[in-house]
């Protein structure tokens, strides 16, 4: 019923941020498009803490960075202009393709008067016919993402299909993103019709089969099986999965199907081809020495 069991790892963003990093995993790489998977937080900081904890202008390529907030707010900024800030219950759904420099700036007044943070941010590797798309964002408000209800349920479809809900979010891939609460004694399962499915326990504990399975876990359920998952506590859980996408490489902050894309992709953003966000751009992350790769990042290998 289980093809794996992941453990998040203690992972850190180089500035103070440390999170609990889900994929990529070197016994499993992806999950339908998904192909990386940060927790972070819950986290306060006094004042003089919170700027220490944003994360400079850096660089993508061939993927879309999908963040969603439990609590707390982060200000976005990118290369096209945008200034966005995402607030609980929004989606930010940036695409990198052909490549995009993005800062995320934790400026929040709620935070400066002891307020919390926690987020949840995934990478979506785009298909080969993608990848060198021109770069876009897009934010989406709380209106815009269908939610439903039932005794002991309160779902939102972050973005793609399930459960015979849909919205506007734009993917390039057949996938499912949702965000789940179980009240305790709740039973709940997978969404249909997609060949890779996964829940992350962001909070409390599930069980499944007999076994029981807790906060920080990622439970990959075998193709054709469907599982029925029952909270023993309240429980919020992280659904997500989709079709395959092949074989991807993967580098830093960098994804492609193909490995010389990777190096060209170092070249440009040492040579500034990649341009910084026009309202941030004093300061940037510099690329990584090959042998001091940020914590549980893997060297350009294949991703299947």
């Amino acid at each position: 019923m289980l093809d794996i069991v992941i453990d998040a790892r203690p992972a850190s963003l180089g500035n103070g941020f440390n999170v609990r990093r889900i994929l990529p995993y070197r016994l499993r790489r992806m999950l339908g498009p998904f192909i990386f998977m940060d927790h972070g937080g819950p986290v306060s900081l006094v004042p003089n803490q919170i700027s220490s904890m944003d994360v400079l202008p850096h660089p993508h390529i061939g993927l879309s960075t999908v963040s969603y907030l439990f609590d707390g707010q982060v200000t976005h900024r990118d290369t096209l202009g945008v200034q966005q800030i995402i607030r609980p219950g929004e989606v930010n759904w940036m695409t990198a393709g052909s490549g995009i420099a993005h800062s995320e700036r934790f400026e929040d007044p709620a935070m400066l008067a002891g307020g919390t943070l926690e987020m949840i941010q995934t990478w979506v590797a785009l298909p080969e016919a993608d990848e060198e798309d021109a770069p876009s964002f897009d934010n989406y408000q709380p209106d815009k993402l269908p939610i439903f209800t039932d005794k002991g349920i309160w779902m939102r479809l972050i973005a793609g299909n399930a459960f015979g809900l849909r919205n506007d979010v734009k993917t390039h891939s057949p996938l499912f993103y949702a965000h789940v609460v179980l009240q305790p004694g709740t039973r709940f399962g997978l969404p249909l019709g997609y060949p890779e499915r996964g829940t992350y326990v962001a909070k409390g504990t599930v069980e499944v089969n007999g076994n029981r399975y807790g906060a920080g876990q990622l439970l990959v359920f075998t193709p054709g099986i469907d599982p029925v998952m029952t909270a023993i506590e309240t429980t919020t859980l992280m659904l997500l999965g989709g079709e395959a996408l092949g074989e991807r490489y993967i580098w830093w902050n960098f994804v492609s199907s193909r490995r010389e894309r990777i190096e060209q992709a170092k070249a440009d953003w040492l040579a500034g081809r990649i341009a910084l966000p026009p309202n941030d751009n004093l300061e940037f992350v510099p690329l990584p020495k090959e042998n001091s790769r940020p914590a549980g990042t893997p060297p350009p290998q294949p991703l299947s």
